[in-house]
């Protein structure tokens, strides 16, 4: 991988069949859409890929098809966090060994962790591979806050933890991160609505669930922006900002998965506790949205 990490990295959904079973098929096509549409990288397993109703096999499942898909063409990093340290490092062993770039890895959640927890998670699984780390904060998601102090440390002290997935929402803590690690390390925005503010602060690009659906869109704004121009990149986050919007109508995947299978992408498809938006209302308006940005519903 180049470092810094920067551009479009899409946390790509995992797609079910009518049955509830992965959607291989559909899975290698959506792959191949983000990478012909020019994407930075591929994100398998993460929030968007609804890991956590993944078995421990289907989990390996969709990395092992996602490294063979990609065929090497962009970077991987493979979503392999768990509230288990050892169930995290059996994770990230396996990503590392199957041929993942790298590994992403989330706050270990429901345990509320303190910072010396957090910091003796992340070195442990950090010092369990050779591939680099990208930590993945997200408050809303986990119940804690990796803060500052604590990921600086572990960056100077762990060299593969290399970059950082800022989900928290606070624009200042992310700015705080750039100040205060190097040069080589990446912030990523874990929000596509403020990368654009990120990239201007001196941020590095968006691990994304705008571009499951819009790989194109998402990688030229990006690209955009990284390349100094921040006002052709603004008017291009100005014509995506309802589609940004509509993404958070409920829990994410579910509004992109929505969005998705209306253009006949994958099937709308959920595990339990994750299901179909609530009203038909929510669903109209998601499928308004993505028509008026040129997306042929099926």
């Amino acid at each position: 991988m180049n470092f810094p990490i920067q551009g479009v990295y899409t946390a790509i959904i995992t797609p079910f069949d009518a049955d509830s079973k992965i959607d291989v098929s559909a899975l290698r096509k959506l792959i191949d859409f983000q990478i012909e549409n020019g994407v930075s990288g591929i994100v398998p397993c993460g929030t968007t890929g609804e890991s956590p109703t993944l078995t421990h096999e289907e989990h390996d499942q969709v990395i092992e098809i996602t490294i063979n898909q990609v065929a090497k063409r962009v970077p991987i990093i493979a979503g392999t966090g768990s509230n288990n340290t050892k169930e995290a490092i059996r994770l990230s062993q396996h990503a590392a060994e199957a041929g993942a770039d790298a590994l992403l890895i989330v706050n270990p959640y429901y345990n509320k962790p303190t910072q010396k927890g957090l910091y003796l998670h992340f070195k442990a699984i950090a010092d369990s591979v050779d591939i680099p780390c990208v930590l993945y904060n997200i408050k809303g998601r986990t119940g804690v806050n990796l803060e500052t102090d604590t990921l600086v440390r572990l960056a100077d002290e762990c060299p593969n933890i290399l970059a950082v997935k800022e989900a928290s929402g606070d624009l200042d803590q992310m700015k705080d991160v750039i100040k205060r690690t190097k040069d080589n390390f990446s912030v990523l925005s874990g929000d596509d609505n403020i990368v654009i503010d990120l990239i201007e602060a001196g941020g590095n690009g968006v691990v994304s669930v705008a571009s499951n659906l819009l790989p194109g869109d998402m990688s030229t704004m990006v690209k955009t922006a990284l390349s100094g121009d921040l006002d052709k990149a603004r008017q291009m986050e100005a014509r995506l900002s309802d589609f940004f919007s509509v993404l958070f109508l409920e829990t994410n995947p579910i509004p992109i998965k929505t969005a998705m299978a209306a253009a006949g992408i994958c099937q709308e498809v959920f595990r339990l506790p994750m299901c179909s938006l609530t009203t038909e209302e929510q669903r109209t308006t998601v499928i308004d949205v993505i028509k008026k940005l040129g997306v042929d519903v099926q």
